[in-house]
């Protein structure tokens, strides 16, 4: 069978894929008292996605990924203070000031090795943090933007208090991300980007362009990022400082251990389980939530994700 070939069925879309994709869809609906965790869940499922796209596909460790992120959510609460409520232009602006972005920022990952690249993307993380701060006549500084109004989605849908229009909203902008995603991974310039990580010298031997290819999957990922951003600031109606914090990349890189790199279902699934976990155990021990993550991430490598979750993986097959 040609690379093709299997290239193609690989992007097939499988019976299970599809009656999962409806089931979230639908999970406001079927759970309208939850429509706020599931909201959220949907908002850092998008960031683990685009972290995976350049961790699990490039090998590209980073540390500072919270750095897109923050500004996808500051350019859309800025946008819809200054500029127009309308939820998708701002949406569309942070997009493109989110790329901007990563597309400056990537030629940063170009050179060096593994720790220098990990060491400048947390540097990048916290220039920015640090520029929200001192910006305060535009960012709010330490008290965060506030009185950010969104306007209706679509003209007819209100963001209310209970979730459930910014739940529809973020997991739509979730599928929407994700099948692009899974579009990528699938093609041609995703088996090239995997060829990389697998080996880079062996890459540049058969002629890909490894530079081109890492510029272009670290713009990618931080114009996803900077959408799920946009979506936090979007449907909380508020920015602060802890979006460029280095907690937000390590709690999205906790989520991609936790669900599995490499896979982009496992942004998905690690969201889910992450998000639960935290709003369970918090409810339980507020003070101490932190602690049974922890445990919970020393028995996962302990005794291995695949065997927690091999019940599942004739399932998904």
């Amino acid at each position: 069978m040609h690379a093709q070939d299997i290239l193609k069925v690989s992007g097939r879309w499988k019976p299970w894929e599809i009656a999962l994709w409806l089931l979230a869809l639908a999970s406001p609906l079927l759970l309208p008292t939850h429509a706020l965790i599931i909201n959220e869940i949907a908002i850092v499922a998008l960031f683990a996605v685009s972290l995976d796209l350049i961790l699990g596909y490039t090998g590209i460790v980073s540390l500072g990924h919270a750095a897109f992120f923050g500004m996808g959510a500051y350019t859309a609460a800025l946008f819809a203070k200054l500029v127009m409520p309308d939820p998708l232009l701002g949406l569309v602006v942070a997009i493109a000031v989110s790329t901007a972005l990563g597309a400056v920022c990537s030629l940063t990952i170009l050179r060096g090795t593994d720790l220098t690249r990990l060491m400048v993307t947390l540097g990048v993380g916290l220039i920015l943090l640090e520029l929200a701060n001192k910006l305060a006549w535009l960012t709010g500084g330490a008290d965060g933007l506030q009185g950010v109004v969104m306007g209706p989605l679509l003209g007819k849908f209100e963001f209310d208090l209970s979730g459930r229009t910014s739940a529809f909203y973020s997991l739509t902008m979730l599928l929407v991300f994700f099948v692009l995603a899974r579009r990528l991974v699938n093609s041609p310039f995703g088996g090239t980007l995997k060829a990389i990580r697998d080996n880079r010298l062996r890459a540049m031997a058969i002629g890909i362009p490894v530079t081109s290819r890492l510029a272009v999957v670290y713009t990618v990922a931080a114009a996803v990022a900077g959408a799920a951003g946009a979506l936090l600031a979007q449907t909380s109606g508020f920015a602060s400082l802890d979006v460029f914090a280095f907690d937000r990349s390590a709690d999205v890189m906790l989520v991609l251990v936790i669900g599995g790199i490499g896979w982009l279902y496992g942004g998905v699934a690690g969201a889910v389980v992450f998000k639960l976990m935290q709003d369970f155990i918090s409810s339980i021990t507020p003070q101490y939530w932190t602690f049974w993550i922890g445990l919970f991430l020393v028995v996962l490598v302990l005794v291995g994700r695949e065997r927690l979750v091999r019940p599942w993986t004739w399932f998904a097959k």
